[in-house]
C-alpha cells in the first residue's frame, strides 16, 4: 500500500516533538556535545549503504549547511537571546516554508495558505509563551541568529526537491559530517563533559529518532509532498511536544495550550484545503 506523502512528514514531526522530553535527561551536557554524539549515532542508520553516500559537492554542501548550520545558528541564538523568544522565532521556519515555496517554484500561494500559516504561527506563539510574551526595549542580536536558523532550515527543506536526485541514504553522510563539525564546536567553545550511562541511553534514543530517522523521513517528505501543506502541518511540533511533556509528567496542558492546539489544527486543516485547490 502506497503511503501518503505527508505521512513521512508527520512521522518526522512526531519524532522532533520528543526532543523536549528526551532533553530532560541530557540537560547537564553541552548542546554541541549532545548534537555531535546524536548525529554520529544517526549517521549509522544507513551505514550498510555507505557506497551511496557519494553525492555531488553541491548536494553535500547544502545537506551539511542545512543540518549543521541550522543547529549551530539555533544554539548561538539560545546563547545570545532569551530562550523563550529564540525558540519562538525558530518556529518561523514552517511559515517560511509556505511563504518561500513560490520563490522555489514549488507552487503558488493561495490566500488560504497565508491564513493557515498565520493560524499555525499564532498557535505556536501561544503554546510557547503561554500568553506571557514581553519583548525587551532593545532586541538582542541573538534574535537574528534565531531568524537565520529558521531561514536556513526552510531553504534547506525546499532545496531538497530542487537538487539533483540523490539517494535517501546519503542523509547519513550529511549527519556524519555535521557530527564532526558539532564535535569541533564542542571542543572549541564548550567545557568537556562525560555522559553517564543514563545520558548515553538518552543520547542513543535521540540519535536514532529526532536527530537520525527524522532527517531521513523529512528528506522523503520534502521530495514528494506539497511544501505549503507540510509547512502548516509542522506547527504540530510544539503542540505534540507539550502534549508529550504533559503525558510524561514533565509539564501540563493549560487552557491556553488547548486554544493554541485549536489554532494549529485549524491552520493545518485550512492548509490542506488550500493545497487541494492548488
Amino acid at each position: 500500500m502506497k503511503q501518503h506523502p505527508l505521512f513521512a512528514a508527520f512521522m518526522a514531526i512526531l519524532l522532533w516533538s520528543t526532543i523536549a522530553s528526551l532533553g530532560v535527561f541530557t540537560q547537564r551536557l553541552p548542546p554541541f556535545l549532545v548534537t555531535a554524539i546524536a548525529l554520529g549515532i544517526g549517521s549509522l542508520l544507513s551505514i550498510r549503504h555507505y557506497r551511496q553516500w557519494r553525492v555531488p559537492a553541491k548536494v553535500l554542501a547544502i545537506g551539511v549547511i542545512g543540518i549543521f548550520g541550522y543547529h549551530c545558528l539555533l544554539f548561538t541564538a539560545f546563547r545570545t537571546a532569551p530562550a523563550l523568544e529564540a525558540n519562538l522565532l525558530n518556529y518561523l521556519w514552517p511559515l517560511l516554508l509556505v511563504l518561500l515555496s513560490p520563490l522555489f517554484r514549488l507552487g503558488r500561494l493561495h490566500w488560504l495558505h497565508i491564513v493557515a500559516s498565520i493560524a499555525g504561527f499564532g498557535g505556536a506563539v501561544l503554546i510557547v509563551t503561554q500568553g506571557k510574551l514581553q519583548l525587551p526595549a532593545t532586541l538582542p542580536s541573538g534574535y537574528l541568529f534565531a531568524i537565520a536558523a529558521a531561514l536556513t532550515w526552510s531553504c534547506y527543506s525546499l532545496l531538497l526537491r530542487k537538487l539533483p536526485s540523490f539517494p535517501n541514504s546519503a542523509v547519513s553522510c550529511f549527519c556524519l559530517l555535521s557530527a564532526v563539525l558539532a564535535g569541533i564546536c564542542h571542543w572549541l567553545f564548550e567545557p568537556a563533559a562525560l555522559p553517564t550511562a543514563r545520558e548515553w541511553l538518552a543520547l542513543g534514543v535521540i540519535g536514532l529518532g529526532p536527530l537520525g530517522l527524522a532527517f531521513f523521513l523529512w528528506d522523503k517528505a520534502m521530495k514528494r509532498a506539497d511544501p505549503r501543506q507540510v509547512g502548516t502541518l509542522s506547527y504540530l511540533t510544539p503542540l505534540l511536544s507539550t502534549l508529550l511533556l504533559a503525558l510524561s509528567g514533565l509539564g501540563k496542558m493549560t487552557t491556553i495550550s488547548w486554544l493554541a492546539g485549536a489554532l494549529i489544527l485549524g491552520g493545518a486543516t485550512i492548509g490542506s484545503l488550500a493545497s487541494r485547490r492548488g
